[in-house]
This record gives C-alpha cells, structure tokens and sequence, in this order.
C-alpha cells in the first residue's frame, strides 16, 4: 500500500507509491553523452572566449590573459539574465500587490574547457576548482547590499532544463529570499526556539543511526535520501559539522565535498542509463551587510546540497495538490545505487 509521508523540515507531504516501486531499469534516459573535444559553436568551449561576455572569475593554473585560453573553470555574465547586475531594487507596491526592479545576478559557471565532459568525468581535483568558483562568487556577491540571496544550481540534461549541453552550473543571486529556501528558514527558525537545537542536525543523526536511508558518508558529509523524498532517487548531501554558510567552508570539507560528489554522480551515471538531474545549492541568505537580519540563522539553519534525477514528470495532480508521488522508496536507494 502506498504512504503518505512527512517532510521534517518544512512540512510537505508526498507519496511514496511503494506498489510501483520502480528499479532503476524501469526508468529511461533521455541524455545524451557529449562527444567532441570542442564544438566549434559552443560558447563554453576553450578558443570560443569571444562568443560570451567578459569573464568575471577564472582558474587559470598557468596564469595567461583573461578572455582567452587556459583556464580551467570560468564564470561570465549570463548572456540572457533573468536578473541584471545594473539598477536598483526600487520595492513599490501596486495596489495590494509588490513589485520590484529586475536586479540581481546571473552568472554561469563553466566547469570545464573540454566539450565531452561532464562534471561526474572530471577529477576530484578539477571538481574541488567547480566548488571552489561557487563559494568565490557567494563572497563576492555578499558584498552588495542589494541582494539576499544566491542560489546554485545545476540543470544537467535537456529534461533538467539545461539549453546547452557543455558542462555548466549557474549562479542566480535575487533581491528576495526564494520561497522554498524561506520555508526552510522559516522551519529551522521555529524549531531552534523550542529546541535549541539545529533540525537538520537532529535530522542527519537519526538517519545516520536508522542507516536504512545513508547512501554513503566519509568524515565530513553524508549523503541520505530523504525520508519524504519527492523524487526518485533524491538524494541530500549535508555536512555532518553544523554550518549555515557554504562558502565558509574549510579546504578540507571542500576536498571532501569534490569526492562524495563525484561518486554519487558517478552512481547515478552507472546505475540509472546516465539520467539528467538537478543539483541545487541551499545556504543561508545573503546577510554581511544587514548585521541584524535574521540573528540566529549561524545556529537554526544547515546548508546542504539536494540531488534529484528526472527520471519522472510532475503533472496535473502534483500542480494542483502540492504533493508529489515517488515510485522509488528511498530505503532503496542505497540498495540500488550502491549495490548493498
């Protein structure tokens, strides 16, 4: 019979149809693999610098002029932001209704030179670069006033929503705190002031102790599929230290992070036929020069990676309830992936 389960953290429900319960082999890829060196009309490929605008950040081992060869991970400005750097905020209200001027940040991360690579082929220490260029650019856009929030994400595959097919995370930084991050401040907020105690903290030593839905842990992070996971093969990567910031994160974790990526990507890869997926970056809001904005968030909130591959379609019933429906318990996603 299927279950209606509870998400800790901000209440959701969703469904988890165990009657399906679809194996990995009842799911079909739609990716494709890249496989040329370089594309001659790709924008992100090493010599095409020209067809993107100015770089703002790039890892260039052998030092070499900007907007050119020789890098190994670079950031430029969206060529078609949703939000733009120039401008102020400008908060007005029409009628009962808010509005706001389009400013903000839109970056995009280009994770490799090479066209037929994907973030899960590249070495840990390249990946650990990928990481690193996210946490340079949270600093970064700390700086200004305007913004409140930064968010990375990941759309790898034509069903994730990604346009290009060269290896590329991006940045969008907003005015306002997103809804779905707010709901998990809001919560981890709210259960501080009972508890005094982080809930994601609380959250990963339960599931370190049940172990039914640890997918796989080294010293520094652990990666579980959530108990109410919404997709198939979900998965969260939480660092065991409590943290609300990414970019505070030590070389030491970041090294880590850059391995138990690379193996759960390569997990996936083996055992789901290569699927598109999301990976979004949760971290607290952008708050350095608002010293009094949200005081206890360095104790209630948890930054943390979430991994879903798109191996289902969220329609009519999941738009109009807000529940999802999961075919895949998450207590067999260990089994599945990790072959135990």
């Amino acid at each position: 019979m299927s279950e209606l389960r509870k998400d800790p953290i901000v209440s959701r429900w969703v469904i988890i149809a165990t009657e399906r319960d679809a194996r990995p082999h009842h799911f079909k890829s739609s990716a494709e693999t890249p496989s040329d060196t370089k594309s001659e009309g790709c924008p992100f490929c090493e010599g095409n610098e020209h067809m993107t605008p100015p770089e703002i950040y790039a890892v260039r081992p052998g030092g070499g002029k900007a907007n050119g060869p020789g890098w190994l991970v670079r950031v430029i400005p969206n060529k078609y932001p949703v939000l733009r750097i120039e401008g102020d905020v400008a908060r007005r209200g029409i009628g009962m209704c808010d509005m706001a001027e389009g400013v903000g940040a839109h970056e995009v991360i280009v994770e490799t030179p090479r066209h037929d690579q994907r973030l899960s082929d590249l070495p840990e220490e390249h990946i650990e670069l990928v990481l690193g260029a996210f946490r340079e650019r949270i600093i970064e856009l700390d700086r200004d006033d305007r913004l409140r929030y930064a968010m990375v994400f990941k759309n790898q595959g034509i069903r994730a929503g990604a346009s290009l097919p060269h290896a590329h995370s991006q940045l969008i930084a907003t005015p306002v705190t997103p809804i779905t991050v707010k709901e998990e401040l809001q919560s981890s907020k709210k259960y501080y002031q009972e508890k005094e105690r982080c809930i994601f903290c609380d959250y990963l030593k339960q599931e370190m102790k049940a172990g039914e839905r640890l997918v796989m842990d080294d010293e520094h992070f652990a990666v579980i599929a959530p108990f109410a996971s919404r997709f198939p093969f979900e998965m969260w990567v939480i660092p065991k230290k409590h943290q609300s910031d990414y970019h505070k994160i030590s070389p030491q974790e970041l090294t880590s992070l850059s391995k138990i990526l690379k193996m759960i990507l390569i997990k996936l890869r083996e055992n789901l036929e290569n699927p598109d997926y999301n990976m979004l970056l949760h971290t607290a809001p952008l708050r350095t020069p608002r010293s009094g904005y949200w005081t206890t968030i360095e104790v209630d909130y948890h930054w943390h990676f979430e991994i879903f591959p798109r191996l289902t379609r969220v329609a009519g019933f999941e738009w109009g309830t807000g529940f999802y429906i999961n075919p895949t318990p998450p207590e067999r996603v260990r089994e599945f992936l990790m072959g135990e």
